[in-house]
C-alpha cells in the first residue's frame, strides 16, 4: 500500500472510531431525561436519609441544598419531556432504578464520612454526564437545562469535597 493509501486509510479509521465513540455515549433526549430524572431521585433520597440520620449541622444544610435543587432539577427534566412529547419511562421505573442507584451508606459514625465520599462521587458522575449531554444533544431546551443546572452541581461537589475534608 503506497503512503497515500495508508494515511487515508488509517485517517478514516480514526474518524469512524471517533463516530462510534460519539454514539456509543450520546443518549436520546428521552434516555437522559429517564437517566438523569432517577440519578436525581437517587440524591433526593440519599440526601433525606442523611438528613435524618446525621447531626451535623454542615451535613443537614448541604442536604437541604441538594434536596431543593435535585427536586427543581428534575422538575424542570418533566418539562422538557412534556414540550418535547417525549416518551419517558413510568415513575415507578424511574423509582426502581433511582433506588438501584442509590450508595449503600453504612450506620454509625462513619455516616457521614461515608454519605460525603458517595456525594462526591455521584455528583462528579452527574457532572460528567451534563457536559457530555450538553455536548452531544441538539436540542435546545437541554442545552439550556444543563447551563442551568452545572453551576449548582459544581457547587454541590465543593460542597461535598468540603464536607469529605472535614470528616
Amino acid at each position: 500500500m503506497s503512503r497515500m493509501a495508508t494515511r487515508l486509510c488509517t485517517a478514516g479509521f480514526a474518524t469512524l472510531l471517533g463516530l462510534f465513540t460519539h454514539c456509543a455515549f450520546a443518549q436520546s433526549p428521552a434516555e437522559f431525561i429517564n437517566d438523569a430524572s432517577a440519578k436525581g431521585m437517587a440524591d433526593i433520597e440519599a440526601s433525606r436519609l442523611a438528613h435524618q440520620k446525621t447531626e451535623s449541622k454542615e451535613v443537614k444544610d448541604y442536604t437541604i441544598v441538594v434536596i431543593n435543587d435535585r427536586t427543581t432539577a428534575n422538575q424542570h427534566l418533566a418539562k422538557i419531556a412534556k414540550q418535547l412529547d417525549l416518551p419517558v419511562a413510568p415513575r415507578e421505573a424511574v423509582v426502581d432504578k433511582a433506588k438501584a442507584l442509590m450508595p449503600q451508606v453504612p450506620d454509625g459514625e462513619s455516616f457521614d464520612q461515608a454519605y460525603a465520599a458517595s456525594q462526591v462521587k455521584t455528583t462528579q458522575e452527574a457532572i460528567d454526564q451534563l457536559q457530555q449531554e450538553a455536548q452531544a444533544t441538539d436540542v435546545p431546551a437541554i442545552k439550556a437545562f444543563a447551563e442551568e443546572t452545572l453551576p449548582k452541581l459544581q457547587n454541590h461537589l465543593q460542597m461535598a469535597r468540603a464536607l469529605q475534608a472535614g470528616r
